[in-house]
């Protein structure tokens, strides 16, 4: 978040300064720090997406905290070399604060508390289930074995999709360069020749006789489109509509619901072994379900409140699958309700995982061939007149 800050230094003279931190709180401690008097404090619009680009890395953070505490160091000397040794200034000038929060007898979830757009309600409410147990270290690897889990499945994804992406950027980039470059040229050629067209290549060359003539006008539609698809892309509206779209489609909604599950069993897990009360841990989990299922969430925490089972109310709200039934009925049983819900999504990432190798070499060939009967049709299309020709002289 960038902000701008009206301040008078010690000569009296007003300033306005350019600061990069994550909360108004810091930024105006940093300020003051340097010996100036703040008098304002304003978000500047046109910038956040920047700060966006840097977000503080908590697992990276959790890890090195880790490693100190267990070194025998206290928690305020550890979070002071975290901040002395961290590079960033904001990163720093945060670390600092809850540095100082803490030394003056504030719990540490209280300090993280204060910056929630660095640490999130999970890692809070795991912080501060462990300060009651004083049990901060085990919390810490449960956390970072929480992101490490979560972090390959979706790089697994993410990888998934590097490679049909280039061929849909690559693909789209040379059709693009056919009709707005090749097409308009030889629809030129045949134009000045006279030459009788077959039906499907006189629209094509319709379009370059288009291109040709209005090429500004063109490339200006297609641009305001593009753009056009991009912000309402970037609207909730939009989104929640194509999301909804993709939950209806046969197979692939069914997927959907299982990588939501699959995330909320294993935060929600995460929190019960880090000692958060079941219905705390439910209503923390809530934001990662899909709105589909969130009324579901609510029904079966409701039922569960009133003493009802929770693999009972969880099947009866349509958040359970025949595996996670199974083991939370174990759980339940057991006590242990913590450790089933993470073999519930361990269980379900590797069914994912399954599902999207499947699925990736299954739709890599099928877009190349689409890709390949676009482009070849397209060049067809130019040459089929200079066939019928040849044909004709034979």
């Amino acid at each position: 978040m960038r902000l701008e800050l009206k301040a008078v230094n010690d000569q009296g003279r007003v300033e306005i300064l350019d600061f990069r931190g994550f909360d108004r709180a810091t930024a105006v401690e940093q300020a003051e720090s340097r010996g100036y008097t703040v008098l304002a404090v304003r978000t500047r619009a046109g910038l956040a997406w920047r700060g966006a680009r840097h977000r503080f890395p908590v697992a990276l953070f959790s890890q090195e905290l880790l490693v100190l505490l267990k070194a025998g160091l206290p928690l305020v000397e550890s979070l002071a070399t975290l901040g002395e040794r961290e590079r960033r200034a904001d990163f720093r000038g945060m670390i600092e604060r809850i540095t100082a929060v803490v030394r003056q007898g504030s719990p540490l979830s209280a300090a993280l508390a204060q910056f929630p757009r660095a640490f999130s309600a999970l890692y809070v409410a795991i912080v501060q289930a462990s300060e009651k147990t004083s049990d901060l270290a085990p919390a810490l690897e449960r956390y970072v074995a929480y992101h490490n889990r979560v972090d390959a499945i979706r790089k697994r994804l993410v990888n998934a999709a590097i490679y049909p992406s280039l061929l849909i950027g690559v693909g789209g980039l040379v059709t693009f360069f056919l009709l707005l470059y090749v097409v308009p040229r030889f629809s030129a050629i045949y134009e000045e020749r006279g030459t009788d067209l077959p039906f499907f290549s006189k629209i094509l060359f319709a379009w370059g006789q288009l291109v040709a003539g209005h090429g500004t006008a063109v490339c200006a539609v297609a641009a305001i489109a593009v753009a056009g698809a991009v912000w309402a892309l970037r609207r909730a509206p939009m989104r929640a509509r194509l999301e909804a779209m993709m939950w209806r489609l046969p197979g692939v909604g069914e997927r959907f619901k299982v990588y939501q599950l699959a995330r909320f069993y294993r935060t929600t897990g995460t929190l019960l072994g880090g000692g958060v009360p079941l219905l705390g841990a439910l209503r923390m989990g809530r934001d990662l379900l899909h709105p589909v299922l969130r009324d579901g969430l609510d029904a079966a925490a409701r039922a569960i409140n009133e003493g009802r089972p929770v693999s009972a109310s969880m099947e009866a709200n349509g958040l359970t699958t025949p595996v996670a039934l199974r083991l939370l009925a174990v759980g339940e049983s057991s006590g242990n309700m913590g450790e089933m819900m993470d073999r519930i999504a361990a269980f379900h990432d590797e069914e994912i995982g399954r599902w999207v190798d499947w699925a990736t070499r299954l739709f890599e060939p099928i877009l190349m061939a689409f890709i390949g009967l676009v482009i070849g049709g397209i060049v067809v299309l130019m040459y089929m007149p200079i066939f019928e020709l040849a044909g004709s002289v034979q």
